[in-house]
């Protein structure tokens, strides 16, 4: 399993890296401006149907279908199943591309109704450019689908890079010559050629492992009807997410301007935890956990312990990546995306934005185990019931922080927007606990031992205090601020690491040894 989380946590790094460096870029030329905000929320409408049709949905339903059949050899049967579920995927998400691109300005208006005049109408023109590359990567999802099943990881998580590159390259090549809203329209016509070379990349090596795959619409193969059984589910549950997500958007529309563009960055932030230690984990347990065999107490006793040991994998990197925010914030902000017409004031807005999604980051990445686990027991419904009381929750929390809260402790209105990030947190760790609940019913307690948690929040504080202080007080004022983030995180790091190795966790030692293994070869 660690191999695995391993290979898919190096591939999402450097798909994350290119996606911060795109940032970076795209904030030099964009900062908080009304192309800016066009931009991020025109990437909501198509992004809803990549994450309705794309990998948290083919995880909760494909994948453990087709990888029970590869562990039992039935390779034929698989390739059957695979023909049929691509053959679908494509047939549906073409027709809602098509009907998309033609639905747009009605759809503008539930994303954006703050948004008016060319603002609005530069939104309209972006969507309909970006929804022919969601297409693709739909079926890039597909893909994703068929190699992580045969435990090839690194491929389908690096493949995003050419999808940042194509964006990047279009950015610096383009950016210098034209005014920000024609700039915007450029690189939406980048992205989309990033989303076809990010599906060219992994078609021949889905083709090859899944085998004789055919276009077929037989829906009455008995493993194609349990996906298409747990598809609906799953589908439900990511666009009742999905829902959350729009939510929050629309309601930062209402705020002042650059609430939308700071709420994307924070989010870019937030999701690199996310992805490196939470999906990474859960990407590589849910093939392992789909195949488990013997007795219900056998299969039982195997999915608590490849659980609670991948809780405290996640843990032990999650933690940290939360106290960071907090605390270093401003470090990490301005190391990211502080350059052009990004200044500090920006940077200071987008870190408390980020502080509030920080609430909840510990309750999202465990909560992505806790819901591979359900999926790999081939149960989508479980998930989804929880999934809308989190909706419920973030929607009027979030209502209540980013409207009333910031004028009744007479703070601007704009820092409504770390209302919102927070609200989702607390809605998250309510969603957590009761899936952890739930879980604990099925097959035995699970969770995080509260010494280990004590003593993983102790040194993170401890380390974050060290390197805040060498940050703000030992470094230099004059040192560019990508410099003062390396040492302030750096201690951080250093700090963190060593306190684990005196406390003696686990993951401190493996990680050590590993280091050891490497640099002796």
């Amino acid at each position: 399993m660690k191999s695995h989380a391993l290979l898919v946590g190096l591939g999402i790094f450097l798909s994350r890296i290119a996606g911060l460096v795109r940032e970076r870029i795209f904030a030099h030329f964009f900062g908080n401006s009304d192309a800016g905000d066009a931009f991020k929320a025109a990437l909501k409408i198509p992004n809803f149907l990549q994450n309705l049709f794309g990998e948290g949905v083919l995880s909760a339903s494909f994948i453990p279908v087709y990888a029970q059949l590869l562990a039992k050899k039935h390779d034929e049967d698989a390739a059957r199943v695979a023909s049929v579920v691509g053959s679908l995927l494509f047939l549906t998400t073409s027709f809602l591309v098509i009907m998309g691109v033609f639905a747009t300005p009605l759809m503008i208006d539930l994303i954006a109704p703050g948004f008016e005049g060319e603002k609005r109408q530069l939104t309209i023109q972006i969507v309909q450019i970006l929804f022919p590359g969601t297409g693709f990567l739909v079926m890039s999802a597909w893909c994703l689908g068929i190699l992580n099943s045969h435990r090839r990881f690194f491929l389908s998580y690096v493949a995003p890079v050419i999808w940042n590159v194509a964006i990047i390259a279009t950015l610096i090549a383009w950016g210098p010559r034209q005014d920000q809203f024609n700039l915007a329209i450029t690189v939406s016509w980048g992205l989309v050629a990033g989303s076809l070379l990010q599906f060219l990349i992994q078609l021949p090596s889905a083709l090859r492992l899944a085998g004789k795959v055919r276009p077929s619409l037989n829906t009455k193969i008995k493993d194609v009807q349990i996906v298409i059984k747990n598809f609906i589910p799953g589908v439900v549950s990511r666009g009742v997410v999905q829902i959350s997500a729009y939510i929050d958007n629309v309601l930062a529309s209402l705020l002042p301007t650059g609430a939308v563009s700071a709420l994307a960055y924070a989010q870019t932030l937030y999701l690199l935890p996310v992805s490196l230690f939470g999906m990474s984990v859960s990407v590589a347990e849910l093939p392992a956990m789909s195949q488990a065999t013997g007795s219900e107490e056998e299969v039982k006793g195997y999915l608590q312990t490849r659980l609670n040991r991948g809780l405290q994998q996640i843990a032990f990197f999650v933690i940290p990546s939360v106290v960071a925010f907090l605390v270093l914030g401003d470090f990490i902000v301005g190391a990211v995306f502080q350059t052009g017409e990004f200044q500090a004031d920006s940077t200071r807005y987008v870190w408390i934005v980020l502080a509030g999604s920080a609430v909840g980051l510990l309750a999202s990445t465990l909560g992505r185990l806790y819901s591979s686990t359900f999926y790999s027991l081939k149960d989508t419904r479980t998930p989804l019931k929880f999934a809308i009381v989190r909706v419920t929750l973030t929607t009027l929390l979030g209502i209540l922080f980013a409207f009333y809260v910031p004028p009744m402790l007479g703070l601007d209105a704009r820092w409504g927007t770390a209302g919102l990030t927070a609200s989702s947190g607390l809605a998250g760790w309510i969603e957590f606990y009761f899936l952890r609940r739930s879980l604990n019913k099925k097959i035995g307690v699970t969770g995080l031992p509260v010494k280990f948690q004590g003593k993983v929040w102790l040194i993170a504080f401890l380390g974050a205090a060290a390197g805040f202080a060498v940050g703000h007080g030992l470094v230099p004022i004059h040192w560019h601020i990508i410099v003062k983030a390396v040492v302030a995180l750096s201690v951080y790091g250093i700090c963190y690491f060593a306190l684990g190795l005196a406390l003696q966790l686990p993951q401190a030692k493996d990680l050590l040894g590993k280091i050891t293994r490497r640099l002796k070869v």
